[in-house]
């Protein structure tokens, strides 16, 4: 097959995308966007439902179809519903990504002093939401000939240094072993690792005269922070057609701040 722009086309597909209820600058709401323009109907999840209705009346007036359910994506009966939803009102669900995290309300503290609740409520959002949505869309993907599952990891877990970076290094375990255990159904799945962005959730978690920021300037090749918007190109390659021979990977979109052979 000769390759061509329209392989990036996702006119026939359905997306889902949590946590893309965000108002404002957030990465949800960049990939929800970026996946309706590239013409997929979107799926815009998220526990705040009055945020996931903005987000997908946004898209719809902006000639997209999409629709907006509130899913809390640690509740298995929830993300249950959630795929239900989707496939009612477009027959199934072809790309999922999972977005939908906890990184400003999770604890900080060394790793000695973190609770086991404030472990256990990271790992069932990070991780085990991510599972969850995954399980709850597979039987769709399977009925459709095949799907893309994407997980947001983060630069965080390389190395992690804390629970967020924890629970984030776990998820990428969830995407090799997806990877290896569904390739045989067409169904792809890879992460994405974003570095420093300049989402709202990003800026309240690191300000601008932060010393970290100091710090990836020093170390980033290229510069420290990104736009949501950066990191949508990476999205739309790993769940297009042009992107149907990459499974099992993850993908740093952080300006060079992790260099990896």
């Amino acid at each position: 097959m000769s390759f061509t722009l329209d392989q990036f086309r996702l006119d026939d597909k359905v997306a889902m995308v949590t946590g893309a209820g965000g108002r404002g600058n957030s990465i949800g709401r960049a990939y929800a966007l970026g996946l309706a323009a590239a013409g997929a109907a979107v799926v815009v999840a998220d526990l705040n439902g009055e945020g996931a209705q903005a987000v997908a009346d946004e898209i719809v007036a902006g000639g997209g179809r999409a629709i907006a359910v509130k899913v809390d994506v640690a509740d298995e009966a929830s993300t249950l519903a959630m795929a239900t939803t989707a496939s009612d009102a477009f027959g199934g669900v072809d790309i999922l990504i999972n977005n939908a995290a906890l990184m400003v309300d999770i604890s900080y503290d060394n790793i000695e002093a973190v609770s086991l609740d404030a472990w256990n409520r990271a790992f069932a959002v990070n991780l085990n939401g991510a599972l969850l949505c995954a399980r709850a869309v597979i039987p769709s993907m399977r009925a459709r000939g095949g799907g893309r599952i994407i997980n947001q990891t983060s630069g965080g877990a390389f190395p992690a240094t804390g629970l967020y970076g924890i629970s984030k290094l776990a998820l990428v375990g969830l995407t090799t072993t997806l990877a290896k255990q569904l390739g045989k159904d067409n169904i792809t799945s890879n992460a994405i690792a974003p570095g420093n962005v300049t989402s709202d959730a990003g800026k309240m978690l690191v300000p601008d005269d932060s010393p970290f920021i100091q710090f990836l300037q020093m170390s980033c090749a290229l510069r420290p922070r990104g736009e949501p918007d950066e990191l949508v190109g990476t999205a739309l390659l790993l769940c297009s057609d042009a992107g149907r021979w990459i499974t099992g990977q993850t993908i740093h979109v952080d300006g060079g701040w992790v260099l990896r052979p």
